[in-house]
């Protein structure tokens, strides 16, 4: 007997879009195989509830469903005639479901990172290989698989000096992709053949992965450069200084001249991002702040007393 969707994901055939959402985040974040490491049934129970939430969660498939047009596979319920007792021996129409087929959500949500949102970016936006299109059900036609969208959060060393990334599916394969080097936040990746299945021998459809790139502690990027604060010492910004400062390669040294300010800029030429389409390098961009002890001691008190009695030095203060 066929699963009845409502029952998988624990819900009132009168739920509301909301408690359909939520019902479903919930058993996702329960049953995702990568939780449930050492569950041989993890995958199985992901894959149901997954298979629901893309029609319950679909208010049109949802209706479609409801009204008998489709199964619960998604599969649109063609007619077929059978021998009946109709009038004069005519056929009773009955009806019967599509093939045993099984397509991905968009469905890394809190393990891989959300997308739009859990009801939105994991049961809308991906669909069935051709299912329910004109003509899909008549011999010989065939159709390009459904495009797959998922999101992954990568580090922000990652999306700027490019990484290789596996990520386990639902239903236990995985996705090798390469993040390529300078990717920015929001950008989308193809992956040619690794969607939804094609229809009768059609080909294959699309993964589309969307990158969110995560905040780094130190780092900021502007377009190709990269933007760094560095604290120096106040001997080291009046009397000149050679200081260590990272990058995202690693450490180099920078030399603070004499007399720098606080806030002053230098310029690290070609320790930014790479610009794919012309190939130039960005810079670094290092921004020095004075920090000051945070105790002041008597010596450094009377040093810049008798400085200050002497001099009558004015920053343009108004």
């Amino acid at each position: 007997m066929a699963d009845n969707l409502y029952e998988t994901l624990g819900v009132s055939r009168r739920a509301s879009e909301d408690e359909i959402r939520r019902a479903f985040r919930k058993l996702a974040k329960e049953s995702h195989p990568d939780l449930n490491p050492g569950s041989p049934g993890a995958v199985e129970r992901f894959k149901k509830i997954t298979a629901a939430n893309e029609i319950l969660g679909d208010p049109q498939k949802r209706r479609q469903y409801d009204a008998g047009e489709i199964d619960a596979k998604g599969e649109p319920r063609r007619p077929q005639w059978r021998p009946g007792s109709g009038p004069g021996g005519a056929r009773t129409r009955t009806y019967s479901g599509g093939a045993d087929d099984f397509n991905l959500s968009d469905i890394f949500s809190d393990v891989f990172g959300q997308g739009q949102g859990m009801g939105q970016g994991m049961g809308q936006g991906v669909g069935r290989g051709g299912a329910g299109r004109a003509g899909a059900g008549q011999p010989g036609f065939t159709s390009k698989g459904q495009d797959l969208r998922y999101t992954l959060e990568v580090d922000f060393l990652e999306s700027v000096i490019g990484a290789k990334k596996r990520v386990t599916l639902p239903e236990g394969g995985v996705l090798d992709l390469a993040v390529p080097e300078g990717v920015t936040d929001g950008q989308v990746l193809r992956l040619k053949g690794k969607g939804g299945p094609g229809h009768n021998g059609g080909p294959a459809g699309d993964a589309l992965v969307e990158i969110k790139v995560r905040m780094h502690a130190q780092f900021k990027r502007q377009g190709e450069d990269i933007l760094v604060e560095v604290p120096i010492t106040i001997d080291e910004a009046v009397l000149g200084a050679k200081i260590e400062v990272p990058t995202i390669t690693g450490r180099v040294q920078l030399t603070i001249p004499k007399g720098t300010s606080s806030g002053k800029t230098f310029r690290l030429k070609g320790k930014g991002v790479q610009n794919k389409a012309n190939g130039v390098m960005g810079d670094e961009l290092v921004t020095v702040r004075i920090v000051l002890p945070d105790a002041i001691d008597e010596s450094l008190s009377y040093f810049f007393n008798e400085w200050r009695q002497k001099n009558t030095y004015d920053p343009g203060r108004k």
